[in-house]
């Protein structure tokens, strides 16, 4: 039997992909207030959260702090949130989280050079209308310029990856489209799915769309859900960048 033959009759396949998780920094969960704070941020938003994955950080945890991993799993999955793996923390906790079923994740660019466009970092927090991200580094971070472009709209379920460079779009964006890009990306049309820009943590990145209509735009893991968007940027030529740690968007004027 020949192996092409034998590879398309195996019971299954292995591949490589690339999706969409927020990481949820950890600095005290034994706080009274945690999850009384965090329902209140899924609540802003529940359709961006609902049934959503979560990569736990414990980077800001005290040295020597114990963790509840299979309490805490439950926890947040009362509030529509599925907690699939640990970023950071000791050995042992490590081991904690692999022994209920967590995944673990590399850090900072090994995270990056593993699996370019995941995890994509949203850390949950007390912010206005955006989060610091997890794994993002905190400089502006050269890439190299290449530009992908798209000369058509995008369906709704499909998912564009420009790495290293920037992402053109020439049509319209549907929802439940995602764009990703470590540079900037522009729509020349309406924009009614998910763009995330700076991907490999250039803050200078920008996002450019003709009509402003989308499910979440981000800049260097800070994000805005259309839950968050003013009505006078709605269906709007803007502009989308970062300024002093927080995500403007501003209209485009001719």
């Amino acid at each position: 039997m020949s192996n092409q033959v034998a590879f398309r009759d195996a019971p299954f396949q292995l591949r490589g992909s690339n999706f969409t998780m927020m990481v949820l920094k950890v600095s005290d969960p034994h706080a009274q207030n945690f999850f009384f704070a965090l329902s209140d941020k899924v609540r802003q938003a529940p359709n961006f959260f609902r049934n959503a994955p979560v990569v736990l950080d414990l980077d800001d945890l005290p040295p020597g702090q114990g963790f509840d991993f299979e309490n805490f799993c439950d926890l947040l999955r009362t509030l529509g949130l599925i907690a699939v793996g640990l970023q950071g923390g000791t050995r042992e906790q490590q081991e904690a989280a692999l022994a209920v079923g967590l995944a673990v994740f590399p850090q900072g660019r090994a995270a990056a050079d593993a699996a370019p466009a995941a995890p994509r970092p949203v850390a949950v927090a007390d912010a206005p209308a955006a989060t610091a991200p997890a794994a993002a580094p905190a400089h502006d971070l050269p890439y190299q310029k290449a530009t992908l472009l798209v000369r058509e709209n995008v369906r709704s379920g499909r998912q564009l990856y420009a790495q290293g460079g920037d992402l053109v779009v020439i049509g319209s964006v549907s929802p439940g489209a995602e764009l990703v890009a470590d540079g900037n990306i522009h729509v020349y049309g309406a924009l009614r799915g998910r763009a995330l820009a700076g991907m490999a943590g250039d803050r200078n990145a920008r996002i450019f769309c003709q009509s402003l209509e989308a499910e979440m735009v981000s800049i260097a893991g800070l994000y805005r859900v259309s839950e968050d968007l003013e009505k006078s940027v709605l269906r709007r030529q803007v502009q989308i960048y970062l300024d002093q740690g927080f995500l403007h968007i501003d209209p485009v004027t001719v």
